[in-house]
């Protein structure tokens, strides 16, 4: 496998998410590698927050110095698009990424129905390694709050 020095993880702002980004930071800092965070803005946002796509970045700021990765090491790209599509360049130029990284986000109870569409079908297309990080779930099936008042997520 190559060498991963560039990992790409997909935030949208929900729980599931400050999961994936809390996992690729560690990661990041065990192969010494960049994390470029990956927010796809599509249709549906840009009538609700039309003026600040990036409204994000206080949250992921928050999960970078808890972690302890150098803000250096931390890159944006903020697409339009779905967020399948999104990700899925991100592993393109100039972008780069070596490794995708995402949250699940499925709400079924059955192991099949555990992923979101967007984790299902980047597993279906990436052609780069992606990893799906789990939310962790109660034994009643709720996510678990990665932390009080804290949000994040991938689809």
């Amino acid at each position: 496998m190559k060498e991963v020095t560039t990992i790409a993880v997909g935030y949208d702002g929900s729980p599931p998410a400050s999961v994936a980004v809390r996992w690729a930071f560690t990661t990041a800092i065990a192969l010494d590698a960049d994390v470029v965070i990956v927010h796809a803005v599509g249709l549906l946002e840009h009538l609700e927050h039309p003026d600040d796509p990036t409204k994000l970045r206080g949250p992921v700021l928050d999960l970078a110095r808890e972690a302890g990765i150098p803000l250096t090491r931390l890159r944006w790209l903020v697409d339009n698009g779905d967020a399948c599509s999104v990700m899925l360049r991100a592993g393109d130029e100039p972008t780069g990424a070596d490794l995708l990284v995402v949250g699940s986000r499925g709400q079924g109870v059955h192991a099949g129905l555990m992923l979101g569409s967007t984790s299902l079908q980047l597993a279906e297309r990436s052609t780069i390694p992606l990893v799906i990080v789990p939310s962790g779930r109660d034994p009643r099936g709720t996510v678990r709050p990665s932390a009080p008042g804290r949000a994040g997520g991938a689809r």
